[in-house]
């Protein structure tokens, strides 16, 4: 006879469904009839999509131009220099170092580090000027004796600023350029005549039609076709075309699109340095810079973390390590990005935000439960493959949860890594403990003690730091002699074998306060001492037992973890000595001391 078919299960629906129709958001009452869209290009058979980076664009920092200005305090002269050295020292082969026109004090930073000898002779430095005759001739005479050096000239070209500030023609606006460029050419040849005919200096130009974003393409397009009708770009004569997003206005992928736009467009493309000055006044600058890169641009502009007018330009180090991060050399050196951080601190007296990619004091923490636990995991598969392949960790591929790049490889400790706050569970202190004190906790064990710093967190609030951790750890499982707690404290153990191949021990131990030898039998050490502890009237059972070194060679300590049922309630118990038994034996008087401490 067959069994009756079990019941299908009823479907749980909710009354009412969670769907696109009842979620219900409100006009925000903002007045969005203000402000136009950014147009979009027509582009459909675009390339840049399909793009990778492969290899690290040149690099322009304006840490000491355009993230100078921004400063509430501009750097005094010292801290320029600190800041420009900072920047040969990690590898920037051009560096814009002020806009000398603009004052005295831009000027003589300028004279003073060419008559210094401060430039390696592999670095070109940029300086700004607008496109009037005395500020050229000033900018060009502060570049005397320079081994390579760059002028940069710019004039805003988009609609509002032909209409609003120059109120002036497309044609006119070009005009502005086309005459700048040559005044640049005549006062080059006028004043650094040797830099021009092959001497000891090398003199290149760039332009850029400030507020590309906002410019009409085909008008960028004709303006810089009209500057380098007057440079003459050739083989060994380079030009550089700044594209600058002096305001981001639009998302990355328009920004990309203009960009392919203006390479496929330009002639003389082959002598042409594209370059991209992103801002970050949409949040997106880094994104938008990479998307260029993809897009045809040659070179980036930005400083280091991001300085700059209003919300900033582009960050030069998280483009950097995004890119070491996906295994392409940024030709630039992250290695100690601390100094790097405090240095760029110092010099722009601003203070880097914890959460700042790569380098903020918080980038590489964990706090969340699940976040420690996969991270723990994570850096013993690594160690356990690289033993596999008789590797070391730093030579196989890394594959950590939740961390994008090893923190040493940018001279960063792991000590840092998992922070223990009360969102943290048991991964992140079992991590703590083995990181700091080569104590590697059994999975059960690892909830028990969790739970005891869970309370504290609940009871305390904020952070447990891994002082605290450690030394709620000692006080829960570890007596000491500065502080012992507990009915038992061992003394010494002796153990040998009896007649029937069992092992007997005799133990000298503190019970209660007073000095007293036990003596048991069993099948092994830690059986015989449960046998001593029972002539006292400690009833024991012994649920799980793991062991290990806490270091290599001769004089390792060894850890031993036992799970004990005592008088019926379960715990466990921690010893570390250098002898195996005694540390088995310590473990289970830690439990069973607990047992008591907790009654």
């Amino acid at each position: 006879m067959n069994s009756p078919a079990a019941p299908r299960p009823r479907s749980v629906r909710p009354a009412t469904p969670v769907t696109a129709a009842t979620v219900t958001q409100k006009p925000s009452g903002m007045p969005v009839h203000k402000y136009g869209r950014y147009e979009a290009v027509d582009i459909p058979d675009r390339t840049w999509p399909g793009n990778r980076i492969t290899e690290a664009p040149r690099w322009l920092s304006t840490d000491l131009r355009d993230g100078n200005q921004a400063l509430i305090d501009p750097m005094s002269p010292a801290r320029k220099r600190e800041m420009f050295d900072l920047l040969v020292r990690m590898g920037y082969k051009e560096i814009e170092v002020g806009f000398p026109s603009s004052g005295q004090t831009d000027f003589d930073f300028v004279r003073s580090i060419i008559e210094e000898g401060a430039i390696p002779e592999d670095v070109t430095i940029s300086v700004l000027t607008q496109a009037r005759e005395e500020l050229i001739e000033r900018t060009v005479e502060s570049l005397r004796g320079a081994h390579r050096a760059t002028v940069h000239l710019y004039n805003a070209t988009a609609p509002v600023f032909r209409r609003v500030v120059f109120r002036g023609s497309r044609e006119q606006v070009k005009q502005i350029a086309v005459d700048g460029t040559r005044l640049v050419v005549e006062y080059a040849d006028k004043l650094l005549t040797r830099s021009l005919h092959g001497g000891s200096t090398a003199f290149g130009y760039q332009y850029s039609p400030e507020i590309f974003t906002d410019t009409e393409l085909d008008f960028a397009l004709e303006v810089c076709e009209g500057v380098m009708d007057v440079w003459q770009p050739e083989e060994g004569r380079e030009i550089i075309l700044n594209l600058p997003a002096t305001v981001e206005r639009s998302t990355p992928s328009t920004h990309a699109d203009r960009f392919e736009w203006m390479s496929r467009h330009l002639s003389r493309r082959e002598f042409v340095c594209l370059s991209t000055h992103p801002h970050n006044d949409r949040g997106t600058a880094v994104a938008a810079a990479e998307l260029a890169v993809m897009a045809g641009a040659d070179r980036v502009e930005g400083c280091l973390f991001g300085q700059g007018e209003r919300t900033g330009n582009v960050d030069l180090v998280t483009l950097g390590m995004n890119l070491f991060s996906q295994g392409v050399d940024p030709k630039i050196d992250f290695s100690q990005i601390d100094e790097i951080r405090r240095t760029a601190e110092y010099c722009n007296q601003m203070e880097i935000h914890p959460r700042h990619p790569y380098a903020g004091d918080l980038v590489y923490t964990a706090f969340s439960g699940s976040h420690q636990d996969a991270i723990k995991k994570g850096f013993e598969a690594m160690e356990s493959e690289a033993a596999a392949r008789g590797k070391t960790v730093d030579d196989i591929e890394w594959a950590v949860p939740y961390l994008p790049i090893d923190p040493k490889d940018v001279g960063r400790s792991y000590e840092a890594v998992i922070r223990v706050n009360s969102q943290s569970g048991k991964g992140g202190i079992a991590y703590v403990l083995k990181n700091d004190h080569a104590l590697d906790l059994p999975r059960r064990m690892q909830i028990e003690f969790s739970k005891i710093i869970q309370a504290k967190t609940d009871s305390e609030g904020g952070e447990v730091t891994p002082a605290q951790i450690w030394s709620t750890f000692q006080d829960e499982y570890l007596p000491t002699e500065e502080n012992p707690w507990g009915r038992i404290a061992l003394r010494s153990a002796q153990a040998s074998t009896t007649g029937e191949g069992g092992d007997a021990l005799t133990v000298e131990a503190v019970v209660d306060g007073a000095d007293t030898v036990l003596t048991g039998t069993g099948n092994g050490p830690i059986a015989a001492f449960i046998d001593a502890l029972g002539s006292i009237g400690v009833d024991v059972r012994v649920l799980d037992y793991a062991e290990h070194a806490q270091s290599e060679g001769a004089t390792a300590q060894a850890a031993a973890y036992v799970e004990c049922a005592v008088d019926g309630k379960v715990l466990w118990g921690v010893g570390t000595d250098a002898n195996t038994v005694r540390a088995s034996l310590k473990a289970v008087v830690s439990a069973v001391n607990r047992s008591y401490r907790s009654a």
